[in-house]
């Protein structure tokens, strides 16, 4: 396994993953990410509300790595159900003090050691705009990276469902094709914290020289 996409897909792992408070190292380092991915904003009124549900397993098929989303936009809050996976060893008390850090409204965590997190709307759009921001990022540390030495430039649609990679090569080399996974996950976690699962996630590969597609991917393709 190639080191520095392993490392690409730790690193958005630990970002999505800070939703979670725990006593571990890597857990304080999951919610010191996420303290920069939210700002801090006003809490939601307590008026009646509808809430979004964002609902996750443990499937590993595809874009499935985060189970299945179903989503109702909400007019106040956005309700997050987190997978245990992402939880880690968190108790109620420490979900708890993060709420109230946060500005939260709620975080409970449930008897499958799931937690359910509750957060107004502007608090949400804070979290995936970190979340964006950390993808881009990402991204941009892939170019002519030692890894991927070949790759002059990386371009994403707004919802990470489509990547250009253009490459120096006529062909994906094996880092390169490697590297697919790793645009196929932000794509399908990004998808999953905002609500919107994708059903596939597009990879071009473009001739630095020519302009041309030298090489089309898609996520849907995976065999399990």
């Amino acid at each position: 396994m190639k080191k520095r996409a392993l490392a690409i897909i730790l690193t958005f792992a630990i970002c999505l993953s800070a939703l979670s408070a725990c006593g571990s190292q890597v857990e304080e380092a999951k919610s010191e990410a996420l303290k920069s991915t939210t700002a801090e904003t006003e809490k939601s009124s307590e008026s009646e509300t509808e809430e979004t549900t964002v609902a996750s397993d443990d499937g590993m098929k595809e874009l499935e790595v985060l189970g299945e989303v179903n989503v109702d936009k909400g007019l106040f809050n956005v309700t997050l159900n987190i997978p245990k996976d992402f939880v880690g060893e968190a108790t109620q008390k420490e979900l708890d003090e993060l709420a109230k850090e946060k500005g939260y409204k709620s975080i409970t965590l449930n008897s499958d050691g799931s937690a359910t997190y509750v957060m107004n709307k502007a608090q949400h759009e804070e979290l995936l705009s970190g979340i964006r921001d950390s993808i881009n990022s990402s991204l941009q540390e892939m170019v002519g990276s030692e890894e991927y030495p070949n790759i002059t430039k990386i371009e994403a649609n707004d919802d990470f469902t489509s990547f250009t990679v253009t490459t120096k090569n006529q062909e994906p080399d094996f880092s390169e094709s490697f590297g697919i996974l790793a645009l196929y996950m932000y794509g399908g976690m990004y998808g999953v914290f905002s609500g919107n699962a994708p059903d596939n996630v597009h990879v071009d590969f473009v001739n630095a020289d020519s302009g041309e597609v030298v090489s089309s991917s898609d996520s849907r393709d995976i065999s399990s």
